[in-house]
């Protein structure tokens, strides 16, 4: 049997291979994104209020844009693998370790927690950038 932990880790990393499915380049797209990131105030009070206005979210949005996961993942409908909505439904609360196990799952790829569809390696990702990804859908949860 699995634990929790390990549940979510190969759950998640199924859901992160699938945003892999493509090699695609969206260079082009990321540029602008960035731009969007950089203007966008989150300094404001209330900026944690609205989880969008954090620089975390708003780092991990330019890693996804800057990826090819949205070949295979859309924020609220399903395609190759789950939505980020529904990832960040399942993974709700989840401990820092589990990130950490999520994050590695972006980096190495995985099948298995979201059905048989394997979630292809990211190995050009550090660790740091794949748990910004992570926390980013995780937040989705909080909007």
């Amino acid at each position: 049997m699995f634990s929790i932990a390990a549940r979510y880790v190969t759950s998640f990393s199924l859901l992160l291979a699938l945003a892999a499915c493509s090699g695609s380049d969206t260079t082009s797209s990321a540029s602008s994104t960035e731009e969007n990131a950089a203007s966008s105030d989150v300094t404001q009070p209330g900026a944690s209020a609205d989880p969008s206005r954090s620089a975390v979210y708003q780092k991990g949005l330019t890693l996804v844009a800057n990826s090819d996961c949205l070949t295979c993942h859309k924020i609220e409908e399903k395609m190759t693998g789950p939505s980020y909505r529904e990832i960040a439904e399942k993974y709700a609360g989840a401990p820092n370790d589990v990130i950490t196990a999520l994050a590695k799952t972006i980096i190495n790829g995985g099948v298995g927690n979201w059905g048989n569809i394997p979630m292809t390696a990211h190995s050009s990702l550090s660790q740091d950038d794949a748990e910004t990804m992570v926390r980013y859908i995780l937040e989705l949860n909080k909007k």
